[in-house]
């Protein structure tokens, strides 16, 4: 359930489907379907100025407990919208809810600094599919950290050792990488597959030492 006393609403990443079905959601808290072309306000950042957004705050909804203002690419607001948005959600209004839509959420920002305290921050990030592929990419770019975190999610996911040394071959092997630099990922890859097989170590730890061994190479 919504909470109702929460007056702005911080919708955050890259999901805008996610967020669209999130927004009905909270629109069906307050009035039916058919009224939402009385309670909704849509605006976009870069465009909206003070005035037009003090208009709507002060308008009454119309037959239905609130009114649902929407503000897309929060992010790009001016100084001083977000000045009377700061205000606005320390007293707001009972009958209006603002929603600010933005891409990314930077917490070092003054005004999401201020705003956060004041709001219900929901996080839409899109889900990248994880695979050996994005494991490959991760290491090709020297991303050592990264590389084993997706590493991490892989095995936490259920794939098997021997599939993620598979794909990785695989990824490699259509490049058009350096000969040197296909044998020595090809030999790290074998050696890899020999500890796990002969239980020389176990397989989360010489998937590790791998990725290690591989983002170091030259």
């Amino acid at each position: 359930m919504v909470k109702k006393e929460i007056p702005v609403f911080l919708f955050t990443g890259t999901d805008s489907a996610s967020k669209d079905n999130r927004l009905k959601e909270l629109k069906r808290e307050f009035f039916n379907a058919e009224l939402d072309q009385f309670n909704c306000d849509l605006f976009y950042a870069k465009d909206l100025n003070l005035q037009d957004l003090q208009e709507k705050i002060l308008s009454l909804p119309l037959r239905a407990k609130k009114r649902v203002i929407t503000i897309r690419l929060a992010h790009l607001l001016k100084p001083d919208v977000k000045k009377f948005i700061l205000d606005f959600a320390k007293k707001a209004p009972a009958q209006t809810v603002l929603v600010l839509d933005m891409l990314i959420c930077d917490k070092k920002d003054e005004f999401i600094k201020k705003i956060s305290p004041l709001a219900e921050i929901v996080s839409f990030d899109e889900q990248e599919q994880i695979d050996a592929f994005t494991l490959s990419r991760q290491i090709e770019s020297k991303h050592l950290e990264p590389a084993l975190k997706v590493l991490n999610r892989l095995l936490e996911n259920g794939e098997k050792p021997e599939f993620i040394l598979g794909g990785l071959r695989y990824a490699w092997e259509r490049q058009s990488a350096a000969a040197l630099l296909k044998k020595k990922r090809l030999k790290l890859l074998l050696s890899c597959d020999l500890d796990i097989k002969s239980s020389r170590l176990k397989p989360a730890f010489a998937l590790e030492k791998l990725v290690v061994s591989l983002c170091s190479l030259r």
